[in-house]
């Protein structure tokens, strides 16, 4: 069962805090016990003091207890790390269902109606049922103020879920090492209330991540790119990431490795293309391969016919 009394940012901060500090107390004491305990019998039985070595013979009693002690308190952790993943491993029926999309490097979240976002948006009050996927390596989503995490693993099935019970954004990151800007692949998870949720989702006119880019030519073509973790690889701005900048990109000549072999290529509307359906195949000189995936099956032509009217518009800053 899940509450919606606490005041906590989800429904498993409790059990997790009460595990973490339960296993933490005890270690404390363990520590300070055994030292101290230590200190005493090198103090008693130091050379001075005791001259002669002498043969002591064993304590049923001191036995068992130092064998079932350690036994029992093994125990009292394991219950408590138990009962705080049990739950975790049965979303309720009624929580609302999001696909977790990661790759290097970045989220994306898609929603039952088709709706996605770089961020993780989501009802106060509501269960929520993460499907977690991988396009590439192994991935981590972690969101430290829910106390969840959980590794997402190419071609494995997984699934994350929790009560969010505070308004507010909450800090997402990957915390699996998954390759060079691993430390950049973070997120935010936004809590509204029901009724700005019911707004959010409902709201279908294309937007980009940042107000002042609205109604600016190409803004439907920059958003997409902000949802698919385009910019986690490529700048705007014409600094080197890990792919080429989109900076005055289309038109321009460029250096291609395709088949082992140097060819030059025009960035027009077909090599763009190109590039996310097969991105292997010409790999542009000096950049790393193997990197990014095929949008084959993810971004349709008219994705791609704003992609382009964007990069279009990068030609003219």
């Amino acid at each position: 069962m899940y509450s919606t009394t606490a005041t906590d940012a989800s429904n498993f901060v409790n059990t997790y805090n009460l595990a973490f500090y339960s296993i933490a107390i005890i270690s404390v004491i363990l520590l300070i016990g055994l030292t101290v305990t230590m200190l005493y019998f090198v103090f008693r039985y130091n050379k001075k003091k005791n001259k002669t070595a002498t043969q002591n013979e064993g304590n049923t009693l001191l036995e068992i207890i130092w064998t079932t002690t350690p036994i029992i308190l093994v125990l009292v952790m394991f219950y408590f790390g138990w009962a705080g993943w049990k739950p975790m491993t049965k979303a309720p029926k009624e929580a609302i269902n999001i696909t977790s999309v990661a790759r290097m490097w970045s989220f994306s979240f898609i929603y039952e109606n088709g709706k996605q976002s770089p961020d993780l948006i989501i009802p106060v009050n509501t269960p929520v049922k993460l499907k977690l996927e991988s396009l590439d390596v192994i991935h981590s989503l972690f969101i430290p103020a829910f106390r969840v995490k959980s590794d997402m693993i190419p071609g494995r099935e997984k699934m994350m879920w929790f009560l969010p019970q505070e308004v507010g954004q909450f800090d997402l990151y990957c915390a699996e090492y998954c390759g060079l800007r691993h430390s950049y692949m973070n997120s935010n998870v936004k809590v509204l209330s029901q009724a700005d949720y019911n707004k959010w989702l409902a709201d279908s006119v294309p937007v980009a991540a940042d107000g002042s880019e609205k109604a600016v030519p190409g803004s439907e073509g920059f958003k997409i790119m902000i949802n698919q973790g385009c910019n986690a690889c490529h700048s705007s701005d014409g600094s080197k990431i890990v792919g080429p900048s989109y900076l005055h990109l289309f038109g321009e000549k460029q250096i291609v490795i395709s088949e082992g072999k140097e060819i030059e290529v025009t960035v027009d509307e077909n090599y763009i293309k190109k590039a996310l359906y097969e991105p292997n195949a010409e790999i542009v000189k000096g950049y790393p391969k193997d990197l990014m995936q095929s949008y084959k099956d993810i971004l349709t032509d008219e994705d791609i016919a704003k992609i382009i009217e964007y990069l279009k518009s990068l030609n003219e800053k």
